[in-house]
């Protein structure tokens, strides 16, 4: 049995497609600890740069389970940033939990490919499409 919810986009988010994002970059790192620890970081460095209600938008369209990791530790009064170049992001993905963080310097780039892989693109292409300058590229693979 597999609960469904209903996103942005016309298709449905389910709970194996969050599981099937989280696996594909497992099998890609070799270790699920390390999967969740930079997606969330992917995610942070993303979140920091959007308003709330940007955010909410996002996440809208995102698997259900990536949505947790989305909103984990999410301090809302943290200034927001600027998009900066991709090495800049990707230092400030390994600085959440930086003893146990080892995400590669593609970490930005292989989480936009299982994400895209794992969801609505168009929708996801939509909201992106809302959302301030550098969003679009940050999702780029």
């Amino acid at each position: 049995m597999s609960a469904e919810f209903h996103s942005y986009g016309s298709q449905p988010t389910t709970l194996p497609e969050a599981q099937a994002l989280i696996a594909e970059l497992q099998q890609k790192l070799q270790w699920s600890e390390l999967a969740y620890t930079m997606v969330q970081g992917v995610f942070q460095v993303f979140r920091r740069r959007l308003e709330v209600k940007e955010a909410i938008r996002f996440l809208n369209v995102l698997p259900v389970g990536a949505r947790a990791l989305f909103v984990a530790d999410w301090d809302i009064d943290e200034p927001k940033r600027p998009f900066e170049d991709r090495a800049a992001m990707t230092k400030e993905v390994r600085a959440l939990r930086a003893e146990h963080n080892f995400s590669p310097d593609t970490a930005i780039h292989d989480v936009a490919i299982a994400l895209r892989r794992n969801l609505d693109q168009t929708a996801f292409d939509g909201v992106l499409a809302t959302l301030p300058q550098g969003a679009a590229k940050f999702w780029q693979p």
